[in-house]
């Protein structure tokens, strides 16, 4: 049996509970949801290209608000 890596503070009912969220939730739930976190004014969403991914990912992890 494959042994799961789940990221610092997660566990198997923490992704459960996720999933569940996600699975119950309807469509316009669903676009609510996605349209307000392009109002968040202390976030910005952009689009990057896959292979800079990983170091942005390296550069959000060591980041100390």
């Amino acid at each position: 049996m494959k042994q799961s890596n789940f990221p610092t503070g997660w566990d198997e009912k923490r992704v459960q509970k996720v999933l569940e969220h996600y699975e119950q939730q309807s469509e316009e739930e669903a676009i609510a949801e996605d349209e307000s976190s392009f109002e968040d004014q202390t976030q910005t969403v952009m689009e990057v290209p896959n292979d800079l991914v990983p170091a942005i990912r390296e550069m959000i992890a060591k980041h100390q608000p």
